[in-house]
């Protein structure tokens, strides 16, 4: 029998790996690909013919830059993507991130095809910080509360991840001056000058980010971004403070010492800074961090990081939220990936959506708005998303797919691993937990080319940071998967060593 390619370069490399495996509710086995497709099938170059006339069809009124390709979602299937040009690829990017299932899970239409609530749902969208349906307490209940972060008791809905950045933002100002003020009810002089934009009702606090960080692209989330200036250029920005985010040198195990004194210079900077800033009246009423930052490029710091950021937060006062937009949902094998740190008590807010189906953040009771309007708009969200919501949780748990995330993934960096051994002339910093991996290749221009090579061979992966390769499979990836994948990198990166060793003779 033929081995696949991470089979093959294990051999070559003479690594062997052990494989974590945990106790779960249903073996991976369980998780049925009778709906998937037997594997890529490309018909054309991607984007293909289809694709590119419907490019010029809606650049007519709409900007499609950006864009890859246009998508027949009819006919996806769990871990494979088909485009118009009927082109059937292995998709590790999910719609950067957001699809837990994969397309068009059996279970998922099983549990909504014939579902009235979400008719209902849809056609008389509710507005839920007014007029919300009798059945929200419910479908809270058995939806994001059944796997709220351990502590955190209260959920707050919004559209996107943007939006639940921006109004946790909000609540988070609102907590700290009820708590500077020792009162929850503003003065007359507050009420008049906050719409003069005037202090005192309009206060001088900032919230901390991180060099590296995104956290969305309304104006108050983008001033917190800081991964890439196309997001920002041209742009207004707060005068909000950022602190340095840990440079880890990899392999990991080989720089112990060099990282932790790396994580121990960012928390000093990070203290002092949110001290200075304080001393000036501008005081970091936030400071917000991702688990992982992943649009800045998958960058990495120890729970010993997160633990010690949050520790500064309760020296000083200042609200500690963690964006786990991208992070959330079970890709890294556990639910939250904060659940890694091992935290003492809570984080105060935890934002999330993509995979989730919905927006929003969990809070701590002292977060909760103090009167109507103050964290408001007109859909606050979107019930029939927590209807679908409720029933993809009920999957995860039916097949445990966080715990095949967490095992799958293990494979995953092994396979990179041993990539990057065979050929080190491309690949370096192998890094991920759970499905939540990347890797860095040598420079932009080739991963450019590695990108649209393995896409033409039908692997859809994306890049982030400089030079950095993420994947972000759904939960329902399994070992036929990443043969293929492994397989797919393997073919292209030969390409790109021979093309330059053959233009270097």
């Amino acid at each position: 029998m033929a081995l696949s390619v991470g089979r093959q370069l294990q051999s070559r490399s003479g690594i062997a790996r052990r494989v974590l495996w945990r106790n779960s509710t249903a073996s991976l086995s369980s998780i049925s690909y009778s709906h998937e497709p037997d594997g890529p099938s490309m018909k054309t170059e991607v984007p293909g013919p289809k694709s590119k006339e419907l490019f010029k069809r809606l650049e007519t009124f709409q900007s499609s830059k950006g864009m890859k390709y246009f998508v027949d979602f009819d006919q996806s299937s769990g871990n494979y993507i088909v485009d118009a040009d009927g082109n059937v690829i292995l998709d590790v990017y999910q719609q950067i991130a957001s699809m837990p299932l994969g397309y068009n899970h059996p279970d998922l239409h099983e549990a909504l095809r014939n579902s009235t609530e979400l008719i209902t749902s849809i056609i008389n969208r509710a507005a839920l910080g007014l007029l919300p349906p009798k059945t929200l307490p419910d479908n809270l209940k058995n939806s994001l509360l059944k796997i709220a972060p351990k502590g955190l008791t209260e959920v707050t809905t919004m559209a996107c991840g943007t939006c639940a950045n921006e109004n946790a933002l909000k609540a988070a100002f609102i907590w700290y001056r009820n708590k500077e003020r020792g009162d929850i009810n503003p003065t007359e002089e507050e009420m008049r000058t906050s719409l003069l934009g005037k202090p005192p009702g309009s206060t001088p606090y900032t919230v901390m980010s991180f060099q590296g960080g995104f956290h969305g692209r309304t104006l108050g989330a983008l001033t917190l971004t800081r991964s890439k200036p196309i997001h920002k250029v041209d742009i207004p920005c707060f005068d909000f403070p950022v602190a340095p985010f840990p440079k880890l040198k990899y392999p990991l195990e080989e720089f112990t010492a060099e990282n932790e004194a790396e994580e121990k210079r960012c928390l000093e900077i990070v203290s002092e800074m949110i001290h200075e800033w304080n001393q000036a009246g501008k005081n970091v009423a936030a400071l917000i961090v991702e688990p992982i930052q992943a649009e800045g490029g998958d960058n990495h710091a120890s729970p010993m990081f997160f633990r010690g950021l949050q520790a500064i937060c309760k020296e000083f006062g200042t609200a500690f939220i963690v964006d786990e937009v991208q992070t959330g949902c079970g890709a890294t094998g556990k639910f939250w990936a904060h659940e890694y740190w091992n935290l003492e008590t809570p984080p105060d807010i935890v934002t999330f959506s993509k995979k989730m189906s919905t927006g929003g953040y969990y809070q701590k009771a002292e977060f909760r708005p103090d009167a109507p309007f103050r964290i408001f708009n007109t859909w606050m969200g979107d019930p029939n998303k927590l209807i679908i919501i409720r029933e993809v949780i009920k999957i995860i748990e039916k097949y445990d797919l966080v715990t095949n995330a967490y095992n799958i993934g293990e494979k995953l960096i092994g396979g990179l691993k041993d990539l990057e051994n065979t050929y080190p002339e491309l690949f370096s910093k192998v890094r991920g937990v759970g499905t939540f991996c990347a890797f860095d290749l040598c420079d932009v221009a080739t991963r450019t080319k590695f990108l649209a090579n393995a896409r033409n061979r039908g692997v859809d992966m994306d890049g982030c940071g400089t030079s950095t390769i993420r994947f972000r499979p759904a939960l329902i990836f399994g070992q036929k998967h990443l043969d293929i994948l492994l397989d797919t990198m393997n073919s292209a990166a030969k390409d790109l060593v021979d093309s330059k060793r053959s233009t270097a003779n």
